[in-house]
């Protein structure tokens, strides 16, 4: 049985719904604001490989190990794609990651809300006993937004992983457990309801 299922969160700011083949041109679109794909530290597709992705993390969907979302911002606009995986169903374990945004709505709540959005229906409805956050040890604008979200960092992975230029990633490991969720859910309300 594949856990968890492909489902829609809603919220004010932003709406995650699965991803889909369709979304791709849309997704380009966005992918280029900023030109996203030329950091160095991180892996989000050039416009020209955005049909590819979406069909590399549907394959993984179908394997069970991930279940991406396309980001629409409040107006309906795909702006982005984020995802459950490295999915752990015996443990009842997630990863939120492969996330990125158009800069359109970045340093916007879009971000804090789509995950809280993942978290919560994480904790609340597939009842996962903790969810992690990877990110490249150098990529310090992730490392500040997964602390910002009340995550705790659990160490460093030194010599982790190959980047596709060949530079060595040691990956900084995030997470927030299922005993921690109350407080960091109340923390993420809190940041959402500010004024902007």
């Amino acid at each position: 049985m594949i856990w968890p299922l492909p489902t829609t969160l809603t919220g004010r700011s932003a709406t995650l719904v699965p991803l889909a083949p369709d979304h791709a041109t849309p997704l380009a679109d966005a992918v280029r604001e900023g030109e996203l794909w030329k950091l160095w530290y991180t892996s989000v597709p050039s416009p020209e490989r955005m049909a590819g992705e979406i069909a590399r993390r549907l394959g993984l969907q179908e394997a069970g190990s991930m279940l991406p979302f396309t980001v629409l911002d409040a107006a309906g606009v795909p702006s982005g794609m984020t995802t459950y995986m490295n999915i752990d169903a015996a443990n009842r374990r997630v990863e939120i990651g492969s996330t990125w945004l158009g800069a359109r709505v970045q340093r916007g709540p879009v971000n804090t809300e789509c995950k809280r959005m993942l978290l919560g229906h994480a904790f609340e409805a597939l009842d996962c006993i903790a969810v992690e956050f990877r990110t490249h040890r150098l990529n310090t604008q992730s490392r500040r937004a997964i602390e910002r979200l009340g995550a705790q960092l659990d160490g460093i992975l030194r010599c982790h992983s190959r980047m596709p230029d060949g530079t060595l990633r040691d990956t900084a490991v995030y997470s927030i457990t299922a005993a921690e969720w109350p407080t960091v859910r109340t923390h993420l309300d809190w940041q959402l309801a500010k004024p902007r």
